[in-house]
């Protein structure tokens, strides 16, 4: 299946059989989750209990890679803090079917933390503070690590073969693009930080809250600074920033010791993410469910919108550092 690369092979009688092969029987249909790099499925067991089913895009990431994000998240886990970890069935959280990788999660509820909320903001710091003094243990030998090379350098070479930009728009985006590229390097470069192991994806989106918050989706787990899992908490104005920064790290400082070079970091770390974000649809365009889920992608007006935003992170990179000091 490394060649399956749309999951067309996955079908509801392989994934039931699938979980069936690790003696999980469900009970109710499959609930298809809003996740577009795997695919990802919610369903109650034969034990009343709800679950989700995780399949792994075939040869994005190797056993080894994968194995790493769950045994991070015991890590986690082991130190309490609420991370939704892999279910070990039979001593083994990583189980295959049909050469389909796969794992089992309890399913885990809740809603959406509140950006604006600064007692939210507050937790987050915290239990961000405590994943990176596990992680600051040791770091990842066969996942990626946050650099240039693995974000801009993956995502020009892609786009550079797409044709998904419009030929009309081709000269104004590659005029902004390279500059924004250039800088970016050169801000990056700048800066020398400790890498250790990160949540990766650190979005709001990756955060269920209840009685506090319940981080998901190691999926992008990867070495590298720690404002790396800061800087997506971050929104609204300078001003706006400067006070959920000051709450985040004031929060984090309970638990380990940010290193404050690192905030020259955030706009190229912001701007990698906007660059890297562009490569991967491109390069995932071929999966049929891309231009489903994403068809403004193909359209003259999302290059128009991308056009002005580069612009912006441009003049981002260039001003003044976010620094309470």
């Amino acid at each position: 299946m490394d060649t399956d690369f749309s999951f067309s092979g996955l079908t509801p009688d392989t994934i039931l059989d699938a979980l069936e092969s690790i003696d999980v029987y469900a009970s109710s249909g499959l609930l298809a989750l809003n996740s577009y790099e795997n695919r990802v499925y919610q369903f109650v067991a034969d034990d009343t209990k709800r679950y989700v089913v995780k399949f792994y895009r075939p040869a994005r990431w190797t056993n080894e890679a994968i194995q790493e994000e769950h045994d991070f998240s015991k890590d986690l886990t082991d130190e309490d803090i609420p991370i939704a970890a892999p279910l070990a069935i039979n001593g083994k959280t990583l189980h295959v079917w049909q050469g389909y990788r796969f794992t089992l999660f309890d399913s885990v509820g809740g809603r959406q933390f509140e950006l604006d909320n600064l007692d939210h903001l507050e937790w987050m710091g915290r239990f961000i503070g405590r994943i990176h003094k596990v992680g600051s243990a040791k770091q990842f030998q066969h996942r990626q690590t946050v650099n240039c090379e693995n974000t801009l350098d993956y995502a020009l070479t892609i786009l550079k073969n797409s044709e998904l930009v419009p030929i009309t728009l081709e000269r104004a985006f590659w005029a902004i693009l390279n500059p924004v590229i250039q800088l970016t390097e050169e801000r990056f470069s700048d800066i020398s930080t400790q890498s250790i192991r990160l949540h990766g994806d650190c979005h709001p989106g990756n955060i269920l809250w209840r009685d506090g918050p319940t981080f998901v989706d190691l999926d992008d787990a990867k070495n590298g600074p720690a404002i790396q899992d800061i800087w997506m908490m971050l929104s609204g104005d300078r001003n706006q920033k400067l006070l959920q920064l000051d709450v985040l790290l004031e929060a984090y400082s309970e638990f380990n010791d940010m290193d404050n070079k690192e905030l020259a970091l955030i706009e190229p770390l912001r701007a990698m993410r906007m660059v890297h974000h562009m490569g991967w649809l491109a390069q995932r365009w071929e999966d049929p469910a891309f231009p489903k889920a994403f068809p403004w992608f193909g359209q003259d007006k999302y290059w128009e919108n991308q056009i002005l935003a580069l612009k912006e992170q441009l003049a981002a990179l260039d001003e003044p550092v976010l620094s309470l000091f």
